[in-house]
């Protein structure tokens, strides 16, 4: 079967069109076989059986009220609710400054490393006061919070990864494919030296946070990125560091794992004298990007955000494409989550242009071009992504990398249902 994702579908969607699409045509060829045996009159052997996940221990019980007290023992600066108000006044950093805002997209991430080294290259991009990213926005954003030196790895990561890179087919038990090589890449990338950087911006004032999504409480959750890698640089050389080191890669690896695609990550945590395990997957479940709590976010709220501007990165298209969508599930699925993607990202940004209005402060967003239409073989195209990096790279050094106002919405098309007819359409 032919088929080609479209690069607005983010990572685990793509990834789980493809797993689909492959043990449908599987199960096609087996069934096929099967009934060409029977029809010529023999008996063909069996397929082998599909290797069976292992089954997976029981997780340690607790509580409602266990969750809603819970930390990661040793840290308590290390996170807080996405929805909690006073938590997140108290994380902010003590000075204003810009603040960036790092959506999902999967491998359109290579839009926003393009982007962020252009405006390194054209010498316009300042130490943000806070950096936040969400799935693929996750990935980038210990990589843009530490500074420009580290963009020649931002550059390889987003243009030199492939889907091997990133996740086997096969079951786990949890999910339909194994992040294994993402986990393993994760550990290559986030090294001492950079945890050291990061820390060291920590101190000075600015702030990462990254988004998980906790399963278990249906709550979104804000890792305090910088703070963690201070724990991890303090106590390098006794368990404490290494538990840190540990936790900083794990939440990057849950925040791009969507459930079902990818596999949960369990973070050890502990509340009301109890230890157990969180399960923590894609910050993208509760907001393609994270900007404040979603109360401070609501057209009627006085909240004024202490920055001095968004500048918000869109890692996905927000145009919509025309598709004769087949009768498969891969085909409706991957229809059904592009479209899901965009208005969800369309709504946020309309929320977070009000906002930074109220607040008196620019609304800047950098999105990728609607004319922008290289081809993709599959999930994580080193090609695609390329291209895609450099039309990034080229906006974020031209003289307009950011808009002052969400991109309006397309048109309708030219011959669309102008005239009415009897019926629902009137």
């Amino acid at each position: 079967m032919k088929h080609s994702l479209r690069r607005t579908i983010g990572a685990g969607a793509a990834a789980l069109i493809l797993l689909v699409a492959g043990v449908a045509g599987v199960a096609a060829q087996n069934a096929g076989k099967a009934h060409q045996g029977r029809a010529n009159g023999k008996t063909l052997p069996a397929p082998p059986p599909a290797a069976q996940p292992q089954k997976l221990p029981p997780r340690a019980p607790f509580t409602a009220a266990d969750a809603a007290v819970a930390g990661v023992p040793g840290m308590p600066d290390a996170r807080f609710w996405a929805d909690s108000e006073t938590d997140f006044e108290k994380a902010l950093p003590p000075q204003r400054g810009p603040w960036l805002i790092l959506s999902t997209g999967g491998a359109d991430g290579a839009f926003g490393a393009g982007l962020l080294n252009g405006l390194s290259a054209a010498g316009k991009r300042p130490d943000y006061a806070v950096v936040t990213g969400v799935s693929t926005g996750a990935l980038m954003a210990p990589f843009v919070f530490a500074g420009p030196r580290y963009d020649a790895t931002l550059q390889a990561v987003y243009t030199h990864t492939s889907a091997a890179d990133i996740f086997e087919v096969g079951g786990t038990g949890e999910s339909f494919l194994d992040t294994w090589p993402l986990k393993d890449l994760i550990a290559k990338q986030i090294t001492p030296a950079l945890l050291a950087d990061i820390a060291a911006a920590h101190q000075a004032g600015r702030r990462l946070f990254i988004v998980t999504t906790n399963l278990d409480t249906e709550r979104s959750v804000v890792w305090n990125m910088g703070a963690i890698a201070v724990h991890a640089t303090a106590h390098a050389t006794n368990p404490g560091g290494d538990a840190a080191i540990k936790l900083f890669r794990s939440i990057l690896l849950a925040s791009g794992s969507v459930p079902g695609a990818f596999p949960p990550v369990l973070i050890d945590v502990e509340g009301n004298g109890k230890r157990f395990a969180e399960m923590h997957a894609d910050g993208g479940v509760g907001g393609q990007f994270f900007v404040t709590p979603p109360a401070l976010m609501q057209s009627t709220s006085s909240y004024k955000i202490p920055a001095d501007g968004l500048y918000i990165v869109v890692n996905s298209g927000l145009q919509p494409e025309f598709q004769v969508v087949e009768r498969s599930t891969p085909a409706i699925l991957a229809q059904t989550v592009s479209m899901a993607i965009k208005s969800d990202l369309r709504v946020l940004l309309d929320r977070a242009y009000v906002a930074a209005k109220n607040s008196g402060i620019g609304f800047n967003v950098a999105t990728i071009p609607p004319s922008f239409n290289a081809p993709s073989r599959g999930a994580f195209d080193p090609d695609y992504m390329k291209a895609l990096f450099n039309v990034g790279y080229d906006q974020g050094k031209g003289a307009t990398p950011f808009a002052g106002e969400p991109p309006a919405f397309p048109a309708a098309p030219a011959n669309g249902m102008s005239d009415p007819q009897p019926g629902a359409n009137r």
